[in-house]
């Protein structure tokens, strides 16, 4: 065995991949991906102990494209070189390599036995490249690491999130052929190397061949030339002036963001933080950067409505000379801000309702910089190896306040911070050590050392994608029973493989999700919410931009409120409970108008509106084409499960819509007053004993619910 001079085969087949000049954002298939094999690649070569390693991708001869990529053979550094494989002509996108990833195959053998000596391991990147590493490893008996970059079962939920269906995400990406390659890959490698703890617990373990014993977390590394702490001119720099231009007193520490507008981010629970908290805005400045603009009325909705709250809980909170919110930098300039923020005695803060990574966590503790973080998925590894910063609630102000207080307004521990975050990356968070990590890893796996792992047998389902769903209410259906509650999220977390969980809500996002966390039910996969306007889905809150759009049409919220200011027995409610497709009144029902007859007075102006009304106290106006029951059908259609597998729990009369026609439908005793009554004699609703999340199991025996299908409970 070749103990101390190992030789390692990368394979990485998609996009286009050379040493220098990566042609980054070029496609969508010439992304991060191929910047992390080739920084990966030079890394390893340059460990004690390392002979040769080789990157595997394929060659291209295509004029489209630059020469370089048709060369068969390309030296990266010393012991370090990039090796194209022929498989299929031109330049091909991956979605349709696969009928070629046989021949990369053949022709990787027939490369591989002209050399000296076989690999002493394989490294696969991508389903693509899975699919031949495993070929690979089983013919020439080599064995086999694999990195997913992404996974088909979650990219598929972003596709179907962008407007598109099953059949067109069948058709267009292939995701059947590549979700069965990486089942395939999961069944073959010895070890699976991921990002973070929770890439492991979230995603994976939706496959069949989740065996979480053999996933290793090893982060990617940073590049420390580009990100390091302040050299003490960068107040000399034009961004720091464009910066400056926003402060009364520029010198006092910043409180730092940096993101896309994006609502995921969770930019304003930071600006309201900082808003509500007197010491910070006496004593510290907030600034944030969050993407470029030239006019907010040209980016997208979602842009628009966040930076449009940014800007008015300023006004509110009357944060002006004290928030900076520039409109434009370059990507040279965002390793000056975090070395500003430094300078400054400043903290970065990231309160994302969800961050599967934290690349910006890196960067900020590469500059010196102390942070504060969601303590959702990535961050909680970045500090727990960094010990450089707090972990927060994001939907708590008063804790990121006071998370970020306590970083800033001690001195001696924002040293010891910012000391501990540059000692953190460099341990854990460059590519050396990154690659000593990967070593360690694999040599045992080469030198069959290590402690063999026993593969559990895995019994695979007849389909290959989810076939049945639990949707249910929050409020009234989840959050009143506490002891059946933690038995009916054990049976959706043991089934999750074949069972998709989801939540309809009258809440806003931000407001659903506080409940989640409060009462640790995990995020579901599907989350409808503000009544059936908006669905975002797993991993990542991916909104679903295409069911905004449908639902969009003939919608005049202006006309809507003038219509009803000053009806009797309606009051506004709070503007937390308002959002973009969602108007909401408290209703007295004594001496407001009936449901008819608002619904004939808003028709008079020509408005075509859904109006429904829950818990007797609640009315909501929503676009014609907008609600629960609606965007369960849609979500239905899109995601391929017919209703007649899909269990509905209900409790008040929002829920109607979802539980009449072909669903399969249980009113939970706990509804409110006779609201749901008007289907007692309705065939497939079933009226359980039970409230609540008993009421929920009772329905799931009741119709042998999860007996159906081919994952048992």
């Amino acid at each position: 065995m070749h103990q101390e001079s190992l030789y390692l085969c990368l394979i990485s087949i998609h996009g286009l991949i050379r040493g220098r000049n990566l042609e980054l954002g070029r496609d969508a298939d010439t992304g991060g991906q191929t910047k992390y094999v080739v920084e990966l690649t030079n890394a390893l070569a340059r460990q004690p102990g390392v002979e040769r390693v080789e990157l595997f991708t394929r060659l291209v001869d295509d004029p489209a494209v630059g020469s370089d990529y048709s060369v068969p053979r390309e030296p990266l550094a010393d012991g370090a070189c990039i090796v194209r494989i022929e498989a299929g002509s031109g330049y091909l996108p991956k979605e349709v390599l696969w009928e070629h990833l046989d021949t990369f195959v053949d022709n990787a053998i027939d490369y591989l036995k002209s050399q000296p000596r076989m690999p002493d391991l394989l490294h696969s990147h991508y389903a693509d490249a899975g699919y031949v590493g495993s070929r690979l490893s089983h013919i020439l008996g080599i064995p086999l690491v694999h990195t997913g970059h992404s996974l088909g079962r979650v990219k598929r939920s972003r596709l179907l999130a962008s407007g598109l269906d099953g059949a067109q995400v069948e058709e267009r990406y292939n995701m059947g052929q590549r979700v069965e390659a990486e089942e395939l890959t999961l069944a073959s490698a010895e070890r699976i190397i991921t990002s973070t703890s929770q890439e492991i617990e979230e995603q994976y373990e939706l496959y069949d061949y989740y065996q979480p014993e053999r996933m290793e977390v090893i982060p990617p590394g940073t590049d420390m030339t580009r990100f390091h702490p302040p050299e003490g001119l960068e107040w000399q720099s034009r961004i720091a002036a464009e910066i400056g231009r926003f402060l009364r007193e520029p010198e006092r520490p910043i409180i730092l963001a940096l993101s896309r507008p994006d609502a995921r981010k969770n930019i304003a629970a930071l600006v309201t933080a900082y808003g509500e908290d007197e010491v910070l805005k006496e004593r510290a400045n907030l600034v944030v950067v969050a993407g470029n603009r030239d006019d907010i009325n040209d980016l997208d909705s979602g842009a628009q409505e966040v930076l449009t709250q940014i800007l008015q809980l300023i006004d509110r909170f009357d944060l002006y000379g004290k928030v900076a919110y520039p409109k434009h930098h370059m990507a040279d300039d965002v390793p000056l801000i975090y070395r500003l923020a430094t300078l400054s005695g400043g903290v970065f803060v990231n309160p994302a309702l969800t961050e599967p990574f934290g690349l910006t966590l890196i960067e900020a503790a590469a500059s010196g910089l102390p942070i504060v973080a969601t303590e959702d998925g990535g961050p909680r590894d970045i500090i727990g190896n960094c010990n450089n910063g707090l972990l927060v609630n994001p939907l708590d102000s008063g804790a990121i306040a006071n998370a970020i207080k306590t970083v800033l307004l001690d001195w001696e521990s924002w040293q010891q911070r910012s000391v501990n975050g540059l000692q953190g990356v460099r341990e854990h968070y460059v590519w050396d050590a990154h690659a000593r990590r990967y070593l360690k890893m694999v040599r045992p796996l080469i030198e069959k050392t290590a402690k063999p792992l026993v593969r559990a047998p895995v019994s695979r389902r007849s389909m290959l994608y989810r076939d049945r769903a639990i949707f249910t209410d929050l409020d009234q259906n989840l959050l009143g029973n506490t002891e059946a509650l933690p038995d009916l999220i054990r049976l959706i977390r043991k089934n999750r493989k074949s069972l998709a969980f989801g939540i309809a809500t009258g809440r806003r996002l931000d407001s659903a999700l506080k409940a989640l966390k409060k009462h640790g039910i995990p995020e579901p996969d599907v989350l409808i919410t503000s009544g059936g306007t908006e669905i975002q889905y797993a991993p990542k809150l991916t909104t679903d931009t295409a069911w905004t759009r449908h639902i969009e049409k003939q919608w005049t919220p202006q006309v809507v409120l003038r219509v009803l200011t000053n009806l009797p027995g309606l009051k506004l409610q709070p503007k937390s409970e308002q959002s973009r497709f969602k108007i909401s009144y408290y209703i007295d029902p004594k001496t407001a108008p009936s449901l008819d007859e608002i619904r004939q007075l808003l028709h008079k102006e020509e408005q075509a509106v859904n109006v429904t009304l829950s818990f007797g106290q609640f009315l909501d106006i929503l676009p014609m084409r907008a609600s629960k029951g609606l965007a369960l059908r849609y979500f239905s259609t899109n995601w391929g499960i017919p209703l007649e597998n899909i269990l509905v729990a209900g409790g008040s009369g929002a829920d109607e819509g979802m539980m009449r026609g072909n669903t399969l439908a249980v009113v939970l005793a706990n509804r409110h007053h006779e609201e749901l009554s008007q289907l007692e004699n309705i065939d497939g609703i079933y009226f359980a004993e039970q409230g609540y999340a008993g009421g929920i199991l009772e329905a799931i025996d009741h119709y042998n619910f999860l007996a159906r299908s081919d994952n048992l409970s």
